[in-house]
């Protein structure tokens, strides 16, 4: 077994224990390996290992992985800071947006997304710890965003995500990834949204966000190692 199946697999049984300790089935959530800054390789690599599903931060490094492994037939999810020079080659090539938190970028993502496509699953990015320096739409302007990204046709609001800010404190973490289901609930209860994905836990914290109900977990350095080669130019995203 390579070191890379054999984290994989260690990753699943850590999934598997932390919904087996809340009372949960294991296949309600789903494990998105990120591979952002890795080569194609490693992702073929993880694909004969079983992984399926991938997410990406940067939009050009995303583009040229989906075209290189097309013969895979992989779930690409972007996971990284949206610009609406960018929303046309995401509308084409990927299947998850995560990151949404503009109604124009939102509104892009729509009218680009080809016509002969299955509807781009979406979900909103929340700033659940309140950080100036996050990304994300304020939690006190979550209900008015996800209103109207679900009306937008050729997009499928699918729920909502979050990175809560870094902390060694379980019950603050908790707590955030919580707010994020009561929001998610929230929305479904008042309006009938039928969101189903929580989007929210890493490598370090992919526990407690299942113990809150993450139904999406994305997991990078645990998967893949850490990240040596430099990041491409821009904003460093903290989503892995």
């Amino acid at each position: 077994m390579s070191a890379l199946s054999a984290n994989l697999q260690a990753v699943r049984e850590r999934i598997a224990r932390a919904c087996e300790s809340v009372g949960r089935c294991a296949t309600d959530v789903a494990l998105l390996a990120v591979s952002k800054t890795f080569p194609a390789e490693s992702v073929r690599d993880a694909h004969a290992a079983g992984q399926r599903a991938f997410g990406e931060n940067y939009v050009q490094e995303g583009c040229e992985k989906v075209s290189a492994l097309a013969d895979l037939g992989l779930e690409w999810h972007f996971i990284g800071p949206l610009q609406s020079n960018k929303t046309r080659l995401l509308a084409q090539h990927f299947a998850w947006v995560h990151s949404i938190e503009r109604i124009k970028i939102a509104e892009r993502l729509s009218e680009q997304r080809p016509p002969e496509h299955a509807a781009l699953q979406v979900c909103i990015q929340v700033n659940v710890s309140g950080e100036a320096s996050k990304s994300g739409v304020a939690v006190e302007e979550v209900e008015a965003l996800a209103l109207a990204v679900a009306k937008l046709p050729r997009l499928r609001l699918r729920g909502l995500m979050a990175i809560p800010e870094p902390t060694q404190d379980h019950a603050k973490l908790a707590a955030r990834f919580r707010l994020l289901r009561e929001l998610r609930d929230g929305l479904n209860l008042r309006h009938g949204l039928q969101l189903d994905t929580l989007s929210m836990g890493m490598s370090d914290d992919l526990e407690i966000a299942i113990e809150e109900g993450a139904t999406i977990v994305r997991v990078g350095t645990a998967i893949f190692g850490a990240r040596t080669k430099a990041q491409p130019p821009g904003p460093a995203p903290l989503h892995q």
